[in-house]
């Protein structure tokens, strides 16, 4: 029990940031390894350096990093400081506003922007422009001011901000009954043959990798929630088929882990593998062209393109819709040339 420290007087001040229940087929591993694929933006020294200032419990006891994880182990993480997600700094960031009333705005949020503070990503969010913008924004149920919804940071397009709590209800409300509606465009992964489809498949964490959903089925569907994604193809582009993807429900990288469950991961997703070549010949010219998409595309290629909603006080429905983005535009003319140079 070497590893053990008393640390439990000081457990009452201390703010929980993370806290996870190891699954029970983990094999014996050291927790400052388990936890670099579990916390975003961590490094070995950070964890190293938490497990030495006590800020990292097992089953409720301090312990060291070298302490290794068990089936049903419960983790916490916790500092003497708030999570900074909830110490909220105004900031005086330009927000491309699409549409605003007295109720809401609708917002056109650009790749690499972060929607709200988290896991190392403390200022320059969406949040932290809006409530520089706006006073008195109403608190979502995570209490985040104004948001309905949320995009990924490397994900461009829409979204809806509510300025009122009775906007907020309505908006939400929407959302969960599956009323609003969400178009996005994708550049995936391979041809794919059919025109149209459907993805179901309940998504939920990764069990190996925090940082990863992915589609769970048949006797372990309940390890996840239901989602529904439907998509049709909008151009065949060679190797990489162009897409146009409707959510019926909003999972975290609902589209990225459906497409991808369906073997085609988003071009240049990351987090998801679409960063390799996937799809062509070895041949180096043909990885050299796509070194150069990556450059021109360097996130995952999706666009929330397209919204709409009922207007939470006139009862009008609204529709908004933006252009693809330049970067993504790009992409998309590199391919295409190169698949008309390929039919030829």
């Amino acid at each position: 029990m070497a590893d053990i420290v008393d640390m439990s007087e000081a457990e009452d001040e201390l703010y929980e940031h993370y806290a996870f229940k190891v699954e029970k087929g983990q094999q014996p591993l050291r927790i400052d390894k388990y936890l670099m694929n579990f916390v975003e933006n961590a490094t070995r020294n950070k964890i190293q350096q938490a497990a030495k200032d006590g800020s990292i419990f097992v089953n409720g006891t301090p312990v060291k990093s070298n302490y290794k994880v068990k089936p049903n182990d419960h983790i916490t993480v916790k500092f003497e400081h708030p999570p900074h997600e909830y110490l909220l700094v105004a900031e005086d960031i330009p927000i491309d506003i699409v549409y605003e009333d007295d109720d809401l705005l609708v917002v056109n949020k650009p790749a690499g922007m972060v929607v709200h503070p988290g896991h190392g990503n403390y200022s320059g969010t969406l949040i932290n422009g809006l409530i520089y913008h706006f006073e008195n924004l109403p608190n979502n149920s995570s209490n985040r001011p104004g948001l309905v919804h949320r995009i990924d940071k490397d994900t461009s397009g829409l979204l809806v901000v509510a300025k009122t709590e009775q906007a907020m209800a309505h908006l939400s409300n929407q959302f969960a009954e599956k009323t609003s509606e969400r178009e996005y465009v994708a550049i995936v992964w391979g041809n794919i043959e059919e025109e149209g489809g459907t993805v179901e498949g309940n998504i939920g964490r990764h069990p190996k990798n925090r940082l990863q959903n992915t589609v769970y089925e048949g006797d372990e569907a309940y390890k996840g929630k239901p989602a529904v994604t439907h998509y049709k193809v909008l151009e065949r582009l060679g190797y990489v088929t162009l897409v146009s993807c409707k959510l019926e429900t909003g999972r975290t990288h609902q589209i990225r882990v459906h497409m991808k469950h369906i073997g085609h991961t988003l071009f240049n997703d990351e987090r998801y593998g679409g960063e390799k070549i996937l799809k062509g010949t070895s041949f180096t010219k043909y990885k050299q062209f796509v070194e150069n998409a990556f450059k021109v595309l360097p996130r995952q290629a999706l666009h929330a393109k397209t919204l709409g909603f009922e207007h939470p006080t006139t009862g009008e429905w609204l529709s908004f819709s933006t252009e693809i983005p330049e970067d993504m535009q790009q992409c998309i003319e590199k391919w295409r040339g190169y698949a008309k140079h390929q039919s030829q």
